[in-house]
């Protein structure tokens, strides 16, 4: 089976040793976002656990103990965008966190790092032309370090309409345009573009539009074949990623992006961050008397058969 650490909070920037914690004791507890007293318990280890899954803005402090990971098939997701603090207010400088995505690609190899440049909107601040230019000179900086960029355009969700006054939907003529670039920029750099969720208008350029969490895409990283059992709906329409079982809590995350669909606002995400527990097995808070506790069935989807490299 798949752990994924990032659909709802980033857990390697913002809780780090409490993800190492969970993998030392071998287990982690998981609240149900709609139905908290339906917590499911996962059990933390290779034998069942075919690959951990991080999506991350900040790979920097979990790189360090790196090793305690060894035993693990890993695929990271690393968002690197050129917007101000105005945006990404608690993000690290993009520079700091390309030399971050470097290291921890020399650390797991760059089969399993992917470079995600998203969600790309449009302002007279941020323009195509703006897009285009730092694009060609992150994927410079990057070159060598990864096979895989995915882009996407901002998804107006409440959350985010409600966080993000003004922001609108980028045009066609504006993902076109962009798409077609990002393909070229990404073939000079030996990057495979893959689009999340945005459709099939951007193949006619080279990208592939087929998912950027694919069960094909989890193969190459690790290099080997898994046989799935057949997932039910998908997490939202046009979604084609395996998803796996997600440790993390929404309303949790402290980067304070104000394009983020996890976060209802920054005063939730402090009142939940003072409950976290770097001890707990839950995220944020412990055990609750009403808890129905299930442990999740897991099972190694290996097949034993190698995947073709990428």
């Amino acid at each position: 089976m798949i752990i994924n650490t990032g659909s709802r909070t980033d857990i390697p920037a913002c809780y780090s040793e409490w993800f190492y914690n969970r993998i030392r004791e071998g287990t982690v507890m998981v609240r149900n976002p709609y139905y908290p007293q339906q917590v499911t318990k996962y059990r933390l280890s290779p034998d069942v656990v075919d690959c951990l899954i991080f999506c991350t803005k900040n790979p920097e402090p979990m790189i360090s103990r790196l090793e305690e990971l060894n035993h693990y098939r890993q695929l990271w997701f690393v968002t690197i965008t050129p917007y101000g603090k105005e945006i990404e207010p608690n993000v690290p400088d993009k520079n700091q966190v390309m030399e971050s995505f470097c290291r921890l690609s020399e650390v797991v190899g760059k089969k399993a790092v992917r470079w995600r440049y998203d969600p790309v909107f449009v302002t007279d601040q941020y323009s195509t032309a703006f897009h285009l230019e730092q694009f060609e000179k992150m994927a410079e900086r990057l070159h060598g370090y990864t096979n895989g960029c995915v882009i996407s355009f901002i998804d107006l969700y409440e959350k985010t309409k409600k966080n993000f006054s003004g922001v609108r939907e980028v045009g066609k003529e504006d993902r076109m345009k962009m798409g077609e670039a990002f393909a070229r920029i990404g073939k000079k750099h030996g990057m495979t573009i893959y689009s999340c969720c945005e459709g099939t208008e951007l193949e006619q350029f080279g990208v592939n539009c087929t998912g950027c969490m694919t069960k094909e895409v989890i193969e190459r990283a690790i290099g080997e074949q898994l046989s799935v059992p057949k997932k039910g709906k998908p997490a939202r329409e046009g979604c084609s990623c395996l998803l796996g079982g997600d440790i993390g809590a929404y309303n949790t995350c402290t980067n304070g992006c104000i394009y983020c669909y996890a976060n209802y606002d920054q005063e939730t995400v402090k009142r939940n961050r003072k409950l976290h527990d770097k001890n707990s097995a839950f995220l944020i808070g412990r055990a609750r008397i009403e808890d129905e506790v299930r442990e999740a069935k897991q099972e190694s989807w290996l097949d034993g058969q190698l995947s073709l490299p990428l």
